[in-house]
């Protein structure tokens, strides 16, 4: 998992409007990346409210989350809780493995491999300056926004 101070790996995947991003085209701003398992479950949704909740406390920085889920899915996430910030679909996991989100699970006894809720603060110039593994969904916004506020 990269720490403060690496670099961000790179990413180029599909939004939930079908088109391609690359993390490099938000050089320049702040961006929050943030991994959650699934679309549309509590957790992620509680993780996913609280950011648009705070979205107009973060200036101009960039809000992008990353799960599985394909694109139609992401949209209608997107639209049903009025989100607003770029969802990526990554149903390989190709990103997730990059930020080392892509782990062992276990969930009532099962174990299976599934991404493991984190977030990531970047700065302008691509770094990264905040790693939070296995964040809570309802710490989400409170540390970005403390983090933002240093």
């Amino acid at each position: 998992m990269p720490h403060a101070g690496d670099r961000a790996p790179a990413l180029h995947l599909t939004d939930q409007n079908g088109n391609k991003v690359r993390l490099s085209s938000f050089k320049g701003r702040k961006v929050l990346v943030f991994f959650y398992p699934k679309a549309g479950t509590p957790g992620c949704t509680t993780q996913a409210c609280g950011l648009r909740d705070v979205a107009d406390e973060i200036g101009d920085t960039v809000i992008v989350g990353i799960s599985p889920d394909l694109p139609g899915k992401l949209a209608t996430f997107d639209e049903k809780n009025g989100l607003g910030f770029t969802l990526l679909s990554d149903p390989d996991h190709v990103a997730a493995e990059k930020y080392g989100v892509w782990g062992e699970k276990k969930l009532y006894g099962k174990t299976y491999m599934g991404v493991i809720r984190s977030a990531f603060l970047i700065d302008e110039t691509g770094t990264i300056t905040h790693a939070w593994p296995k964040i809570s969904p309802k710490d989400t916004p409170e540390r970005l926004l403390a983090a933002l506020s240093e």
